[in-house]
């Protein structure tokens, strides 16, 4: 993909910008964005997390690459290169409580200008995505779409401070202590309990005519 060195710069609006010029003339652009500014993922955030509104940074590339054109000619096909890194609270559910999740996106976009365009490639070439550009894009919208594409399946510590109790109580514990019961009962019982025909088999080789193996 060509490459357009240049030092980054804000843009004037994030969330109307002309994606196919920033392509076209390779421009570079960088900026921060607030999880308080992007609602969708706002709503992941608990309300008992430590801070609701942390920040991301943001790295936007435009480039251009010379590709066969539907007339047999050759033109610049527009690209966009998206950084993101931050953090954001989520809600362990393993243990229930906030931890600070990281996030590293680094996309980048194959620029078209119909969403019948968008079909004609698939989503695993070269790990590159299509998008619809425009001459009023939201940028912004787009990082709210990548992170909240990030998001781990199930969210978690990597090592829970403190199990809920949920998962030591209630039905589940009631169960897990009845359990502990019973094996104080003995290995036996506790052995017929998980193996309930156990008992049936030793009854019928204890009856007359039974079968001793």
């Amino acid at each position: 993909m060509t490459q357009h060195p240049g030092k980054p710069a804000g843009l004037s609006d994030p969330h109307e910008l002309d994606l196919f010029e920033f392509a076209r003339s390779g421009r570079q652009a960088a900026g921060v964005v607030r999880v308080s500014q992007l609602p969708r993922m706002l709503n992941e955030v608990p309300a008992e997390a430590p801070d609701r509104d942390t920040a991301f940074t943001w790295q936007a590339e435009g480039t251009t690459q010379p590709e066969l054109q539907d007339d047999g000619t050759e033109g610049p096909q527009p690209y966009l290169r998206l950084a993101i890194h931050g953090a954001a609270w989520l809600e362990c559910q393993r243990c229930l409580t906030p931890y600070s999740q990281a996030f590293n996106v680094d996309a980048t976009y194959r620029i078209v200008s119909t969403e019948a365009e968008t079909e004609e490639f698939p989503l695993d070439e070269d790990e590159v995505e299509v998008i619809v550009g425009s001459r009023q894009f939201d940028l912004i919208d787009l990082i709210e779409e990548e992170l909240l594409l990030s998001l781990p399946l199930v969210p978690k510590h990597e090592v829970c401070p403190e199990v809920h109790e949920s998962l030591v109580s209630g039905a589940d514990g009631d169960e897990a202590a009845q359990d502990e019961a019973g094996d104080a009962s003995g290995p036996e019982q506790s052995n017929e309990r998980r193996h309930p025909f156990a008992a049936l088999e030793r009854l019928k080789r204890d009856e007359p005519g039974g079968k001793k193996r």
